[in-house]
């Protein structure tokens, strides 16, 4: 399947685009979306329901509410050691993938802090607290193991559970406007894991390139952490397309991936913070100009951002105040009179998903 074949920049991003379902909103159930696009990143609760927003049509905010209730979909710390919501079969094949990324975050932040301590004691003893579907903050169980081990770190004790014992974050954690101490939820009923398989890192690693494809190897591992692909993605080199980028790197895709025409239209969307595409490759030029990724991609933060024709023109915010709710767009690069004219539209169709009860005002910056 090897070719050499180049494909432009403006042509991968309208893969990306249309595998994340931005090219045009689609009608699937909550669910099926979260599979296809592997994941929406859930640092804050309401990322994920801004996510599918710009990706359904008609999406209501209840139905992903409904299946984090019913447990359809979870909320986790997974790819890059940061939260997610996906769905239990991807929970069950992502964890066990990103263990030893896991081991290596609580090492590197925490080691410090829990060197003294026997941590398979530790993971042991908290696996007892939350049996039986017990439910404990990360706060509640830190206490509880720093109770027996006089002198240690309680919010070190339980971050080192969160990074070595697979848990969920159950509802209301991670539902529209629900903050608060994350709670812990025993995640064994998904049949996660220790360790994921070379046969498991292969379906991963297609799954990622049906999501994100055409991509190299580092772009892999800068979505998800996970260190050892080279090989994984040398046992799939039969079952794979190869093609090349402009700067000569190679590119692996799933065979029965589409590939869009280059000059496909590519709607206007606001995409929440932190969302996938910007962040699931090593070179982000599909999706930004290096100089307008170092204004989105700011220390650990990536602000929430405007897509036009298919790249990041802008950021926007939004504020509430005095019964009106105000999205501000801030421009990156030059945005034309019909730019701003179909930017407007959107925006205020955000603001009836996100503020259906207050006034709406969408200001576009010079």
């Amino acid at each position: 399947m090897t070719t050499t074949r180049t494909l432009s920049t403006r042509a991968l991003n309208r893969a990306v685009l249309a595998r994340q379902l931005l090219l045009a909103r689609a009608d699937l159930p909550v669910v099926d979306a979260v599979e296809r696009v592997l994941g929406l990143n859930a640092q804050s609760p309401n990322p994920p329901y801004l996510a599918l927003w710009s990706r359904l049509a008609g999406f209501v905010g209840k139905e992903l509410t409904a299946a984090l209730e019913d447990r359809t979909v979870v909320r986790s710390v997974l790819m890059r050691a940061t939260q997610h919501v996906v769905s239990v079969a991807d929970f069950a094949l992502i964890r066990s993938a990103v263990a030893p990324l896991f081991r290596r975050v609580q090492r590197n932040t925490f080691g410090s802090r829990t060197r003294a301590l026997d941590l398979d004691a530790l993971v042991a003893e908290a696996r007892e607290l939350l049996a039986g579907g017990a439910v404990l903050t990360r706060p509640e169980l830190g206490r509880a193991l720093a109770a027996s081990r006089p002198g240690a770190d309680a919010s070190a004790l339980g971050w080192t559970v969160q990074y070595l014992l697979p848990v969920v974050h159950p509802a209301p954690s991670g539902t529209w406007n629900s903050y608060g101490a994350t709670p812990f939820e025993l995640a064994s009923w998904t049949g996660v894991r220790a360790e994921a398989s070379a046969e498991s890192l292969g379906v991963l690693v297609r799954r990622y390139l049906a999501a994100f494809g055409p991509a190299t190897v580092g772009d892999a591992r800068s979505w998800s952490g996970i260190a050892g692909l080279k090989e994984i993605f040398e046992q799939l080199r039969p079952s794979l397309r190869t093609f090349r980028d402009e700067a000569g790197r190679e590119l692996f895709d799933v065979p029965d991936a589409p590939l869009q025409d280059e000059d496909e239209p590519a709607p206007v969307r606001l995409l929440p913070d932190f969302d996938a595409p910007l962040l699931a490759y090593a070179d982000r030029t599909r999706m930004m100009t290096d100089d307008i990724r170092r204004q989105v991609c700011v220390g650990d933060g990536v602000a929430a951002t405007v897509l036009v024709d298919g790249t990041v023109a802008a950021t926007w915010t939004l504020a509430t105040a005095k019964g009106t709710a105000t999205l501000t767009v801030r421009p990156l690069r030059k945005l034309t009179k019909a730019d701003r004219q179909a930017i407007e539209p959107e925006a205020l169709a955000l603001l009836a998903f996100a503020q259906p009860d207050s006034t709406h005002e969408v200001r576009i910056e010079p």
